[in-house]
């Protein structure tokens, strides 16, 4: 036996990294291991809406014995009285947060609504001077495959659990309430996975970050067999299981193809949104998610469309890490703040939000005609269809770089209760993937909110 095979083994063997929770919820829930240090105690901070703040860092917890994981947190509530539940984001810095937050526009109409804001950080280490502890933490779960020494797994999203359970402590300036969070990449992929496990949190926007438990993200054969025939040069993420690929440094520590497969097995329904569904549904929880169609994490949206129609995605064309958009893309969208204000303030924002809409297609000769159908009064104002010919398959380089052609997009037209569209077929395409955006205007305090909705992404195979 190989040396590396051996290490691999005994560390495997001496840590429970399969078939064990990713969070110890007790943990998680008890103030009296913060062990809070106060940098800026409550204070007033002035601006075009007063506030009081306060800026602590809390220990999260211990990546493994005796290694603290720290993080700053900073609270904002309004200037008179107590916030009833909170924004929640870790798209911060340690130095950023050191500057009292000047609240944006919406973030003023949250603080005016009663509604809080907790900042925290959900970075890489070495991004804030601890690339040392990022490393260390890489390599002991390349070694084991132990979820906990993982900060992508276990430290990111426990900071927001955790950050939660630092603000509710703070009796005399937070009560309990609604805790809806947002961020992009590994903001978006941190909160989407506190929420299977945090009830205290109600709502998550999250962008270009996982949904779902695709193939490529469960290591089955198949599927990165395809990858692997793949022409050019796969990146870090692409095919990676909740984000970044670390198959190959697993195998390099002596960890084998079915190691990875029965880790992805067994910790999939700690992660994944799309394993979780029912119990998010029975507890009320708003979701809206903007995976991107360009994503190089999420990089599977073929297989998201098909196999979970019903989660609500807004899908900008050619959108994702580093990508520059459709000329089409609709550049006046305001999901976010739409979403927010609907979530915190149900009752005073006007109109609903959009729900995902039924997709339908039938090839006729040299067209596909395709329906889009919304539930009753939903009050859809538009209708954009994209479409691609012959897309490369999941997570390719291919699948990242070849875009949607300038000209393959166009107006549909709302015909009784369906939007319907015919596409003029290429000649000699395989296959076509297709998607369409409809837009809805809601209300609050009679500004107008311009939010989207997209129709399950679709991939229809036209010949061998």
């Amino acid at each position: 036996m190989k040396p590396q095979t051996l290490s691999f083994l005994l560390l495997f063997l001496s840590t429970p990294a399969f078939g064990m929770k990713v969070f110890d919820m007790n943990e998680i829930l008890d103030p009296d291991t913060l062990k809070i240090k106060v940098l800026q105690d409550w204070h007033k901070v002035d601006g075009l809406i007063e506030t009081r703040q306060k800026l602590v860092t809390i220990n999260v917890g211990d990546l493994w014995p005796g290694q603290e994981y720290r993080v700053p947190i900073r609270m904002v509530v309004p200037a008179k009285r107590k916030a009833k539940g909170f924004h929640l984001t870790g798209g911060s810095s340690p130095s950023r947060l050191q500057k009292d937050t000047r609240p944006n526009v919406i973030e003023r109409e949250l603080l005016m609504g009663g509604v809080g804001l907790v900042i925290t950080v959900v970075q890489e280490p070495g991004s804030y001077g601890q690339r040392e502890l990022g490393g260390r933490s890489e390599e002991r779960f390349a070694q084991t495959l132990n979820p906990r020494f993982k900060i992508q797994y276990w430290a990111w999203p426990a900071v927001l659990m955790r950050a939660i359970t630092t603000a509710y402590a703070e009796k005399e300036h937070f009560e309990k309430g609604k805790v809806a969070a947002s961020g992009g990449s590994k903001n978006g992929a941190a909160p989407s996975m506190a929420i299977i496990h945090d009830d205290r949190m109600t709502a998550v926007h999250a962008t270009v970050s996982p949904i779902w438990d695709s193939p490529l993200r469960l290591n089955e054969d198949q599927a990165w067999k395809e990858l692997r025939v793949q022409p050019g040069r796969r990146g870090g993420f692409s095919g990676g299981h909740f984000g970044p690929n670390f198959n190959g440094r697993v195998l390099d520590a002596g960890g084998t193809w079915k190691d990875l497969q029965k880790f992805a097995r067994e910790i999939s329904d700690e992660v994944f949104i799309s394993r979780n569904l029912d119990a998010l549904s029975k507890r009320g929880v708003d979701m809206l998610f903007h995976p991107g169609t360009h994503d190089m994490v999420a990089f599977d949206m073929a297989w998201g469309g098909k196999h979970h129609p019903s989660i609500p995605v807004y899908l900008g064309a050619n959108s994702g890490h580093g990508k520059r958009g459709h000329p089409k893309t609709e550049r006046d969208q305001q999901n976010k703040a739409g979403f927010m204000l609907k979530h915190f303030f149900p009752n005073k924002v006007e109109g609903a939000l959009l729900t995902p809409p039924k997709i339908q297609h039938v090839v006729k000769g040299k067209t596909i005609e395709v329906t889009v159908t919304f539930a009753e009064g939903s009050e859809e104002e538009s209708g954009r269809i994209w479409w691609i010919f012959d897309r490369a398959p999941d997570g390719s380089p291919n699948y990242l770089t070849q875009m949607i052609p300038d000209k393959q997009t166009m107006e549909i037209k709302k015909n009784g209760e369906q939007w319907r569209a015919s596409i003029k077929l290429a000649p000699n395409a395989k296959r076509i993937d297709f998607f369409s955006n409809h837009r809805k205007t809601i209300r609050y305090k009679e500004s107008p909110y311009r939010t989207y909705i997209s129709s399950p992404y679709t991939r229809v195979k036209l010949a061998e």
